[in-house]
């Protein structure tokens, strides 16, 4: 009856419409009904023998309200009724949802029949929690990837980065986060995905174990610019939903460069000018918006806080190169940044995360004081044997001429050893750092 009575009350008595002016390209012009639209106003567009064609507000020119729409124009006609929205978008969650498939209106693409509606609706577009009002990130968090939990150690409610180019292993290392993470909930995001690899992305990668307690939610990349950056914005609001559940979430979302391209699309039919890489302005104020609505939960009246989001967002980095835009952007907005690279991959290492170059913001404060000298030694081992890489595969250097080169050359095979890692393979964090511990010791 409360759902019953909640949907009686959104219910809208007053209806206002407009009409289709004209068509061009990806936009459509719609004149009337100025005064009830805005940027991001939802409506529908009447269609000859079709479906009515949803789209939102993108802008105004002069007389005109700009709108793009969410699917193909094909049935729009001059004069078509254009039915305007006067709820924003929002989605209503359950926890029912747990170990569904969506798309970007939250509507279900896996078969497995409707899905309940929450009495709550979280608007898609939420802001941020004030930072004032934030709790701190949390105690450290197991990810059961044993070169993440020692070298860039996670805290709940923290935002990360995985910087990759394309078939380097970002998809299987976000799947070995899905399975075996400590926290109550995930939520995935696969934002302008191919086509071919969701099914097997869920499958085979994700697998029934790590999906039973997943939300994923998908938009292909052969979708509209609309329902791919509307995606982004859904995995964020469903994680939202189950933070306030009180629940630990981790949210994982592939990739956050689609999500700019997207918003670069709509930017520039808009008629926004293009900027570094053709990158339109919004592109950059987006990021922070979408970005920032992971990490600590906001904090009650009561001194409780709300569950904490924490976020793994993947970049793909265009050509390999780690300082493109996008990766500049997002390296500044995040906690840290996981480097994954395309030269240990061709070796054979995974995940191919170069450990050097990846970094957390919350290291060393998560980590005591013995883990912290590990991690360091680990470190300096590692860079010795890097800086020398060359001459030793050539065979230039000479055993004995330097005590740190020759204990990183006996140690460079177990710590790559350590550092790579099956994808049905999980680790504690303390069996982590031991393992570390006695593989330097081997050579002490």
């Amino acid at each position: 009856m409360r759902s019953l009575i909640a949907a009686v009350e959104r219910i809208e008595p007053l209806t206002v419409s407009g009409r289709v002016a004209a068509v061009n390209g990806l936009l459509i012009e719609a004149r009337g009904g100025l005064t009830h639209l805005a940027v991001g106003a939802r409506a529908e567009i009447v269609r000859r023998g079709q479906t009515p064609l949803a789209a939102e507000v993108v802008g105004f020119r002069e007389t005109r309200a700009l709108l793009m729409p969410f699917g193909p124009v094909e049935g729009v006609a001059p004069g078509a009724e254009i039915r305007i929205q006067p709820e924003g978008a929002a989605v209503r969650p359950t926890s029912a949802w747990m170990g569904r498939i969506v798309d970007s209106f939250g509507e279900p693409i896996d078969g497995k029949g409707p899905l309940p509606q929450g009495q709550v609706g979280y608007s898609l577009r939420a802001a941020p929690p004030a930072a004032h009002s934030r709790a701190r990130v949390g105690a450290r968090l197991d990810l059961g990837v044993r070169a993440m939990n020692a070298f860039t150690t996670t805290c709940r409610g923290q935002r990360l980065g995985i910087f990759a180019g394309s078939g380097v292993g970002k998809s299987v290392l976000l799947s070995m986060l899905a399975r075996q993470a400590t926290c109550d909930v995930v939520v995935v995001g696969l934002i302008g995905e191919r086509g071919r690899e969701v099914r097997e992305f869920i499958e085979e990668t994700l697998g029934p174990e790590g999906l039973a307690r997943a939300v994923v939610v998908v938009a292909t990349s052969d979708e509209p610019a609309l329902k791919r950056r509307q995606a982004a914005y859904m995995t964020m609001a469903i994680a939202e939903y189950f933070r306030d559940q009180d629940m630990e979430v981790l949210c994982l979302m592939d990739s956050v460069t689609r999500f700019a391209m997207a918003q670069r699309e709509i930017g520039l039919a808009a008629g926004e000018p293009p900027t570094t890489k053709g990158y339109t302005p919004t592109v950059f104020t987006e990021l922070p918006k979408l970005l920032e609505r992971a990490g600590p939960g906001p904090v009650r009246p009561d001194g409780t806080s709300a569950g904490p989001i924490t976020g793994l967002f993947t970049v793909l980095v265009d050509g390999d190169d780690h300082n493109e835009p996008i990766a500049d952007a997002v390296r500044g907005i995040l906690d840290g940044h996981i480097v994954m690279e395309r030269a240990i991959a061709e070796r054979g290492r995974f995940p191919a995360i170069n450990v050097l170059k990846s970094i957390s913001r919350t290291m060393p404060a998560c980590q005591t004081p013995e883990e912290r000298v590990l991690v360091t030694n680990a470190r300096q081992t590692l860079a010795a044997y890097a800086n020398m890489e060359e001459l030793i595969r050539i065979g230039a250097y000479r055993a004995g001429a330097d005590p740190k080169i020759d204990r990183a050359i006996a140690l460079n095979a177990p710590l790559e050893a350590f550092l790579g890692q099956d994808k049905d393979e999980a680790t504690s964090l303390e069996t982590g750092f031991a393992i570390l511990g006695d593989i330097l010791d081997s050579a002490a």
